[in-house]
């Protein structure tokens, strides 16, 4: 049994969709889930299962950093049988032609995160997502007009308010788009379990413009990316 995700066997569908906020989860579940049930409630961390377009799916929360990802990550893979999660979550963009509320598909996830280094021994390991998954999302993503879409490589940090912002350039020069705290994590334990992951990014706030969205829009409002996961995860 789970340790902090108390669903009963069964409750979790292949796909999981993971917001780090608890209560974008369950916006998610309210406004594109049909007959969505809560799950999970441990800690607050609020888990559904419903269906869209009749495909079961659930939505799981996932706590802000890498540390607090894996667990969720971790227990769906390997209590729940979960095949797929896709973090849809915000991130800052660093460079100026990623603009405030484009979508950031990530190819790859750098990171300077302990974890990485704990648990390959010192060496850098190198984590991308699953290629059908970024396929299908690309496919989706491109086909729309509503929204701007950037491919590449984003950034899994540990601290949110690093001590030194120029220590980035370095990733900035070698094509790093954009900057979160879980996709590293992620994509490291999807490998491990060979199920499938991607991280689907919108852009809540800028490092290089200053352009920023307030709590209530990175809670509410950022749908696109929320229906391009759909849509790509049950291709």
């Amino acid at each position: 049994m789970s340790n902090h995700i108390d669903a009963a066997p069964g409750a979790v569908a292949p796909l999981v969709l993971m917001p780090g906020d608890p209560l974008r989860a369950k916006w998610i579940a309210e406004n594109f889930l049909d007959d969505a049930t809560c799950y999970n409630n441990v800690r607050g961390m609020l888990g559904f299962t419903g269906t869209w377009q009749g495909h079961p799916v659930s939505v799981q929360g996932s706590g802000m950093g890498q540390p607090s990802l894996a667990i969720y990550a971790h227990e769906l893979f390997t209590e729940y049988d979960v095949d797929s999660i896709i973090r849809v979550g915000s991130c800052g963009a660093l460079v100026e032609k990623v603009g405030v509320r484009a979508i950031v598909l990530a190819t790859g996830a750098c990171t300077d995160s302990g974890m990485n280094r704990v648990r390959f021994e010192g060496l850098d390991y190198a984590p991308v997502a699953d290629f059908g998954l970024l396929r299908a999302a690309y496919d989706v993503a491109t086909a729309r007009d509503d929204v701007a879409t950037w491919t590449g490589l984003i950034f899994s940090g540990d601290q949110f308010y690093p001590p030194r912002s120029e220590v980035m350039k370095p990733m900035v020069d070698h094509g790093v788009l954009a900057v979160e705290m879980e996709a590293s994590a992620l994509y490291t334990l999807a490998a491990e379990h060979n199920r499938r992951a991607l991280a689907i990014c919108t852009v809540s706030d800028h490092l290089v413009t200053g352009e920023e969205t307030s709590s209530h829009e990175r809670e509410q409002t950022f749908g696109a990316m929320v229906e391009i996961a759909l849509a790509a995860g049950l291709r």
